[in-house]
């Protein structure tokens, strides 16, 4: 018999993890909500042709495809079509689904719609420290308008959901503009997405790796000449002022360029006043995200912190996502946070605060039956207050409920027996100090709330 384990890439989560990635959910929830997104939810599994093609080829070698089942897959298997084989997925992100839902359900919603979803996705990817088969995403998406207030929007959500988790980040933004103009300055205009794929590395790798494998795809020398003259004119100046100078002029000769650097300028200005409370935005020409479905400015967002986790968030403008779903002129823009991976970061640096994350905060010690039934009405006023109160289950030895207390960090037991409920009295005792005092019992509640 196989020892019990989950798949690789998969985890269990036990309850003092999933408060602290319950906190996190909350912290990204409460913003989204403050700027008016609503929530929704998409099915785990779409239809396989929904999901290829939008993610570029190496997205699409990551979807988990669904075998078919019963007669359909003994007829793909008879007839030899692996078309066939698998006519469903699971999701390899919430954006296309949302896309999808978007045309569906269009006749029921209002536009500019703006959505956040909370859920899992799955990507047949190689497991690694922060890299998982199965990880949740936070999305927010905005629908139906084509401003990039929008944009700005986005910098500000990053900065306030990153100032309430105390993690300070810079928001790097680029336009897939740009990078359409630099596969244009460089005389492959048709060769884009095998550009910016590449460049997207350079964060990772140093140039020449990156030239490297541009030259193992057949790119000439006078291309990666100007790529490399392009890539130092990006980096003088002061990328949190916006696009350099050097680079402007550079790409701004081409219609795209000039467009794309209209957009990330508007975006700055919009940030300028007032200003982010403890985010960065830096401009970032390596910065190309692979998905095929960006129009307009990306984001990626990366700690400044010593954990090596890599980025934490991402997003961008989509000019027609629909259009691939028969709604064609419907534009948009939307980021998402990795949920898992800013929980990595925040146990690394001890960034969970302990009052949010904390579990019963109360556990009454059980002496038997009627002493039990005493408590539990004490129980239920606690819980009435917003305190976390539970009693012991069984009359066992007081030296186990002690150890269970102990074993889930505890803060507070208390204790009532036969004397102290004759004097209207509870012997409440502070688990880390051993400091036990007796409280009446109507200020029970005062009393750990000021503790």
């Amino acid at each position: 018999m196989r020892k019990p384990s989950v798949p690789k890439g998969t985890r269990d989560f036990l309850p003092g993890t999933m408060r602290k990635r319950n906190y996190i959910f909350g912290v990204i929830r409460d913003v989204f909500e403050r700027y008016g997104y609503q929530p929704i939810e998409t099915p785990a599994t779409e239809h396989l042709d929904t999901l290829t093609g939008k993610y570029g080829e190496e997205g699409d070698r990551l979807i988990f495809k669904i075998l078919s089942r019963g007669d359909k897959l003994r007829k793909a298997i008879a007839a030899g079509s692996d078309s066939a084989l698998s006519e469903e997925a699971l999701r390899y992100d919430l954006t296309v689904p949302f896309a999808r839902f978007t045309v569906q359900h269009q006749n029921d919603l209002t536009f500019p719609f703006r959505r956040y979803q909370i859920q899992p996705v799955w990507r047949a990817d190689r497991p690694q420290k922060g890299r998982y088969r199965e990880f949740y995403q936070c999305d927010a998406d905005v629908v139906g308008t084509g401003s990039l207030r929008c944009e700005a929007e986005f910098v500000r959500i990053f900065d306030e959901v990153f100032t309430a988790l105390g993690i300070p980040v810079d928001i790097r933004i680029n336009n897939r503009k740009l990078l359409s103009a630099v596969a244009s300055s460089v005389g492959a205009p048709e060769r884009m997405t095998e550009l910016v794929t590449a460049m997207d590395k350079l964060d990772k790798l140093p140039l020449e790796r990156v030239k490297d494998e541009l030259r193992q795809k057949e790119f000439s020398e006078e291309a990666l000449t100007a790529l490399e003259r392009i890539l130092a004119s990006a980096a003088r100046g002061d990328a949190a002022s916006g696009v350099p100078d050097a680079l402007a002029e550079l790409l701004g000769e081409f219609p795209e360029g000039k467009k794309g650097l209209e957009e990330l300028q508007y975006i700055f200005s919009k940030t300028d006043k007032p200003g982010l409370a403890t985010a960065r935005l830096r401009f970032d020409l390596s910065l190309a995200r692979g998905l095929n479905y960006y129009t307009g400015a990306i984001f990626e967002v990366v700690p400044r912190t010593d954990a090596q986790v890599g980025s934490i968030c991402g997003g961008g403008r989509y000019d027609d996502l629909t259009g691939i779903f028969g709604m064609p002129d419907m534009s948009g823009v939307g980021i998402s946070f990795g949920a898992d991976r800013i929980y990595d970061l925040l146990e690394a640096v001890g960034g969970f605060p302990e009052k949010e994350t904390e579990g019963t905060t109360v556990l009454f010690v059980n002496f038997g039956e009627a002493e039990g039934d005493y408590c539990a009405e004490r129980v239920h006023a606690l819980r009435a207050e917003g305190i976390k109160a539970e009693l012991y289950p069984d009359a066992v030895k007081m030296k186990k409920q002690m150890k269970y207390a102990d074993d889930l960090n505890i803060a507070f037991t208390v204790l009532a027996g036969e004397d102290e409920i004759r004097r209207s009295v509870l012997k409440v005792k502070q688990m880390k100090t051993g400091v036990q005092e007796e409280i009446p019992e109507a200020e029970l509640g005062k009393y750990i709330k000021n503790i």
